[in-house]
């Protein structure tokens, strides 16, 4: 079923941590400054001044704060008389939605500033606002251009913004000034068209690439083709397990929206013996398409099907890929309140590319969405460390947010019988053949990796005291700081899953097809669906899971500890140069993972793999529920 997503009426809930609105000293000043400025914002990215329509929002703190902050303690920590008590929409709107009168003090000045409101959620976390460049310009004390952020165009706030000093009280920040677009978390690349190309294994060694190059003495087995429902339930022992998400609901936000997915999730579990889903859509108003999402949305949906296959599921399409247009639907499906538990498979690269204001406003979504009992779970990102992505060590948001349950990414072989037969951290370097030899010399250059490190502006989250260590929540100097991920489960897209989805073919067709895909796109569904699993068991949802998850942390029967492996971990994969057939040729390549940067692999926590993966008959076991 598909239809226009509802703007349904919600509780509401807490606001940011790190609010930063300038004080006033000695005398008040008629204006306080707001920061709206991503780190792409710089005089060597400039393209040009910003011209047409602009449409932003300002965004109300929560009312009582710090009365929020301990609800969510008491719904959330294992042990307490109101662990796993939420409260329901209704219940969060009446304690903590912004006072209708301050959402009318904010509307009143934009109004004077000579621009239309907007949307105004059930929640009243924002008021919306439109007007021109030249307008928004002079009503916020910036200016608007546009800049150039991982090689596209991008429109942001040159300076910090400004308001009225009389509203400094009430208002949280200023987003969607900035047109920064998250990035779906898979790989390969969300080409129009992608086909496995031959040959690969069915299970880890099955098959050794005797016909290329050795590598590191040996010859290197060819990469599994894409591990199947069955495989990788039985790798994490969820095959062992009674429960199947019964009575559960996911809900999976990406951007745009297949118009095949139905058709596409009913074929793969026709093809793979899993029972026909129980699938809703609710879709923000669509505008232009991009195909690339198309593959993210299916991979999410049936991960999560796979793993928890009599779970309800429920996607949430935003309209773009634009943050502040997945911002919406996030609000809009913590308000309508019925998903236990909502995945996303995408992010922004590099937390500081991610203005103040907006991380400050998702922080409070994600705080409303904690109180109410609803787990967020974030991809950690598929770069590391970023280092070769951005230059520097940082994380990616929202992933790097504590109140989010971050998803790193591993690599993982499964046994001819469905078994575990090993699993690393998914950091891969790439080499290809050339002749008879491996260019550049293995391990060769960075390809992709699960998304890890130490978070530069989120604190150190007090269910992280005493579990991560101190010379990683400490990495930068100063005051310790979140680290993720969380936990982790397979990403490598050489040991990753089979994905199955409408895709158009050279000759104008349009057919169903598989083909194996990775990135921690597919490790954050599948801790969803195995979450939604440790839900049915406990009777109720665990909501925000990080409290009970590091209570557990350490325990060798729930969880691998992913450590560094005792051989180099490399295979060997064939991939077809124009992503369908040989006509345009094969490129072979070999590659190593469990390749680090800056992350490290540690026993217990580390930043690269979090706790570690779960076993799920354990898992389910130990886990406070």
């Amino acid at each position: 079923m598909q239809r226009p997503l509802a703007r349904l009426a919600v509780g509401v809930v807490a606001t940011a941590l790190v609010a930063a609105l300038a004080a006033p000293s000695l005398a008040t000043p008629r204006r306080v400054s707001v920061p709206a400025v991503p780190a792409y914002a710089t005089r060597a990215n400039l393209i040009r001044h910003a011209s047409g329509t602009v449409e932003f929002r300002v965004v109300l703190r929560w009312r009582d704060q710090a009365a929020l902050l301990r609800a969510i303690t008491a719904v959330t920590t294992p042990g307490t008389a109101s662990y796993g008590h939420y409260l329901s929409p209704a219940q969060f709107r009446a304690r903590f939605a912004p006072a209708r009168s301050d959402v009318d003090r904010v509307a009143s000045w934009l109004r004077g500033q000579g621009l239309s409101i907007g949307a105004i959620p059930s929640n009243r976390l924002w008021v919306s606002a439109r007007g021109s460049v030249a307008q928004v310009e002079r009503a916020l004390g910036t200016t608007l251009n546009v800049y150039r952020f991982l090689g596209r165009p991008a429109r942001a706030a040159a300076s910090d913004v400004s308001i009225p000093a009389s509203l400094a009280d009430v208002v949280l920040g200023v987003t969607g000034l900035d047109q920064t677009r998250a990035v779906p978390a898979s790989h390969p690349p969300l080409n129009p068209l992608f086909r496995n190309a031959p040959p690969c294994s069915n299970y880890w060694g099955e098959k050794l690439a005797t016909d290329k190059p050795k590598a590191y003495g040996q010859f290197q087995p060819y990469a599994q083709c894409g591990l199947r429902p069955t495989q990788i339930r039985g790798a994490y022992g969820v095959n062992a397990v009674s429960e199947n998400g019964l009575g559960i609901t996911i809900g999976i936000i990406d951007a745009y929206a297949s118009p095949t997915i139905v058709h596409d999730v009913k074929t793969y579990s026709d093809k793979h013996g899993l029972p026909q889903p129980a699938l809703l859509q609710l879709l923000d108003p669509q505008g232009s398409q991009d195909t690339g999402w198309y593959a993210e949305e299916s991979l999410d949906l049936e991960a999560t099907h796979a793993m928890a296959p009599r779970a309800k599921q429920v996607y949430f399409g935003a309209s773009s890929a634009f943050t502040s247009a997945l911002d919406n639907v996030m609000n809009e499906a913590i308000n309508w309140g019925k998903a236990h538990l909502i995945s996303n498979s995408y992010g922004v690269p590099g937390e500081l590319n991610v203005p103040a204001s907006t991380r400050n406003a998702e922080d409070a979504m994600y705080q409303q969405a904690a109180a109410q009992g609803i787990g967020i779970y974030f991809s950690s990102g598929d770069s590391g460390d970023e280092t070769h992505n951005l230059g520097l060590r940082e994380t990616d948001w929202p992933a790097a947010s504590a109140w989010v349950t971050s998803v790193g990414g591993t690599s993982l072989g499964v046994t001819q019988n469905h078994g575990y037969a090993f699993e690393t951290f998914w950091g891969t370097y790439s080499s290809t053949q050339s002749g008879s030899t491996w260019s550049p010399t293995p391990p060769g250059t960075f390809k992709y990796a699960g998304g890890g490190g130490t978070s530069r502006v989120e604190a150190q989250p007090s269910y992280q005291v005493g579990v991560v260590p101190s010379s990683l929540s400490g990495y930068f100097g100063g005051s310790p700081k979140r680290v993720i991920p969380d936990l982790s489960m397979d990403g490598d897209p050489s040991t990753g899953f089979l994905l199955g989805y409408t895709q158009q073919f050279p000759d104008g067709t349009a057919k169903y097809s598989e083909y194996r895909i990775g990135g921690t796109s597919l490790s954050s569904p599948l801790v969803a669906g195995l979450i939604a699993l440790a839900d049915q068991r406990a009777g109720q949802p665990h909501g925000f899971l990080n409290d009970a998850l590091y209570s557990i942390a350490g325990s060798t029967t729930a969880f691998h500890d992913i450590v560094a492996p005792s051989q180099i971990v490399a295979m060997v994969r064939n991939d077809y140069a124009n992503g369908v057939n040989q006509s345009g040729g094969i490129t072979t390549t070999l590659r190593t993972t469990s390749q680090l940067d800056t992350l490290h692999i540690l026993t217990g926590y580390d930043d690269a793999t979090g706790i570690g993966t779960p076993i799920a008959p354990a898992f389910l076991s130990e886990l406070p529920g």
